[in-house]
């Protein structure tokens, strides 16, 4: 069950929030200027590249890295061929996973390797074997670790990861919203160098302008009837969440959205494109999950019941409606109404991809932050 007045009561919530996910995801804003610094004095901003890159390969460990690699696929993919390169191993804490170049990966390819970590054995692995077959390198991770030594030792370049503000050691574990934003912004920078995404030092301050405004909206302080974030926490207690994305940009916020719900608030979700969500997630609605379902007896006494899972549609798009184009929100409407689904909606004002991409990234991170935190899995 969701304590809802918790929402409400930002005194409470700042003594529960022990992982400091609410605090993170404010300061997502303040780690892209300095993730944006970082990779200037890097090298990043004075790079003269000869050309794009054959193809573009991303590694790193966890759900931001992850989240990093779609994002990249997603903004650069139409340009140049990405490959996020799998992991192999099943003891991630023991630093047994590795990974491993394709036979086709060469001079011409460009490596980028993310970990808020720098520790694993396989990523400074992977950094020779790149060296060897002539690939480019570059890995954003924290200062001092194995990776960079690795890195430095490939000729390649590596940027230090930007720390959150209230880090006082470089030793502190790097967790919770805002270390996406500190992988992320330095390979925009470099992405913007070799001319495959449009990430020019004024657009990145426009991100991390976008980050505050959102975080405004979405803090603490923010009461409930006028907190997006909140809302839809509030709207998502005690159901399955099945997040329909339309657009390019919109895609892998939703899959990331999902994946966070999961290792932030402990709760399942499922992700997917429309049109295609209406097919794949369809019989979800009218399954067990759909909101009359109840196989079990009626008159059963049901005092001490779990309430049931029920599926609630979140319909995440990358553009408000009044853009006009060809939409499958409309359809998407009817078929969750038309199963009494009930639908929450989401789009960003307007911007250019990365400034949308920013608000709804953080829009979604205080909602799971809220969920958690709500629900006592903190």
């Amino acid at each position: 069950m969701l304590d809802e007045p918790l929402l409400d009561d930002p005194e409470t919530l700042a003594r529960t929030d022990r992982r400091g996910l609410l605090r993170t995801a404010a300061e997502a804003g303040a780690r892209v200027r300095t993730a944006a610094r970082q990779a200037a004095e890097a090298g990043i901003a004075s790079l003269n590249p000869e050309g794009r890159p054959r193809g573009i390969l991303t590694a790193g460990p966890g759900t931001a890295a992850a989240g990093v690699a779609d994002l990249v696929t997603a903004l650069a993919g139409a340009s140049v061929p990405v490959t996020r390169l799998q992991s192999t191993g099943v003891a991630p804490a023991a630093g047994a996973l590795r990974w491993a170049l394709p036979g086709w990966a060469g001079s011409l390819d460009l490596l980028l390797v993310t970990t808020a970590d720098g520790t694993e054995p396989g990523l400074a692995l992977l950094a020779e074997q790149a060296y060897r077959r002539g690939c480019t390198v570059v890995a954003v991770a924290p200062v001092g670790t194995p990776l960079q030594e690795a890195v430095d030792a490939a000729h390649g370049l590596f940027v230090p990861m930007a720390k959150p503000p209230h880090t006082e050691s470089d030793e502190t574990p790097d967790q919770g919203p805002g270390t996406l934003w500190a992988l992320l912004t330095p390979l925009l920078a470099l992405l913007d160098r070799v001319g495959l995404v449009a990430a020019p030092p004024e657009t990145l301050e426009k991100v991390a302008d976008r980050l505050d405004q959102t975080a405004e909206r979405c803090g603490p302080a923010a009461a409930t009837y006028g907190n997006p974030a909140k809302t839809l926490a509030a709207e998502l207690a005690d159901t399955l969440p099945l997040i329909w994305t339309e657009g390019a940009v919109a895609a892998p916020v939703g899959r990331r959205f999902a994946a966070v719900l999961a290792e932030v608030s402990g709760r399942p979700a499922l992700a997917a494109e429309l049109p295609e969500a209406l097919p794949a997630h369809g019989a979800l609605l009218a399954g067990d999950f759909a909101a009359g379902a109840d196989p079990d007896d009626f008159f059963r006494d049901r005092v001490d019941d779990p309430e049931a899972l029920r599926a609630r549609a979140v319909l995440l798009r990358d553009r408000p409606a009044d853009e006009g184009g060809l939409t499958a929100a409309p359809a998407a409407r009817e078929l969750a109404l038309g199963h009494d689904t009930a639908i929450s909606e989401l789009e960003p004002e307007a911007g250019t991809d990365l400034e949308v991409l920013a608000e709804l990234i953080a829009v979604t991170d205080f909602t799971a932050a809220y969920l958690a935190l709500a629900s006592g899995h903190n």
